[in-house]
């Protein structure tokens, strides 16, 4: 086994994540969630024990960073100095409004409400996050032709009068907001029916095994 490497770590980092998401999406134990979540840690750990032995940072400065941008980005809760405030925001609206004031300081570059969205989210992730983006920053989101059928048109009938991918794609774009608007997690709602989908099927033995 080679040396180990920030890239060389990224799939396990991606696929603990996912493991953790599936622990609490299927409803196991805590004492499963529990493991899960340490490694996740673990991967934190790594990543921050080999910018560690070329001197860039440890795992405390990543602790401390962490730390001062959640005051920094919530000074609806905290004080400059760490302490709580006396009073919070009334509304989730009021919560959001200042960590969203505070991320568009602290990042004056971008130029867009979608900047920053990791292009590596999977795309039904991106396509959410792309939809809370808009609306946060009070855009009206574009709605692109395709987007004029409705979700509710049989999807067989919908796809056999598409000639490309593009269009296609408009399609699951337009699922995911219905499936937004309707308060849905789209991303999570197809692991979910992929689950069911694979449970259905009882276990079989492979040929000559």
């Amino acid at each position: 086994m080679g040396a180990l490497t920030h890239e060389s770590l990224v799939e396990y980092l991606l696929e603990e994540a996912y493991e953790v998401a599936e622990t609490i999406e299927t409803g196991a134990d805590e004492a499963e969630l529990k493991g899960e979540l340490g490694d996740v840690l673990l991967q934190v750990v790594l990543h921050a024990r080999l910018a560690e032995e070329r001197g860039v940072f440890g795992f405390g400065d990543v602790a401390r960073g962490l730390t001062g941008k959640m005051i920094r980005r919530n000074p609806h809760v905290f004080r400059p100095d760490g302490s709580l405030q006396d009073s919070f925001p009334a509304t989730v609206e009021e919560i959001v409004h200042k960590w969203d004031a505070v991320k568009k300081a602290e990042s004056p570059q971008r130029s867009t409400p979608f900047d920053g969205i990791p292009a590596a989210l999977p795309a039904l992730a991106q396509a959410r996050k792309t939809l809370d983006r808009a609306e946060r920053a009070g855009r009206a989101p574009l709605v692109e032709p395709a987007e004029t059928r409705t979700v509710e048109t049989p999807v067989v009938e919908l796809t056999e009068t598409m000639e490309t991918e593009a269009e296609f794609g408009e399609l699951l774009f337009a699922v995911v907001r219905s499936a937004r608007n309707s308060g849905f997690d789209a991303e999570r709602a197809l692991r979910g029916a992929v689950r069911r989908y694979q449970n259905r099927y009882p276990e079989t033995t492979e040929p000559g095994s």
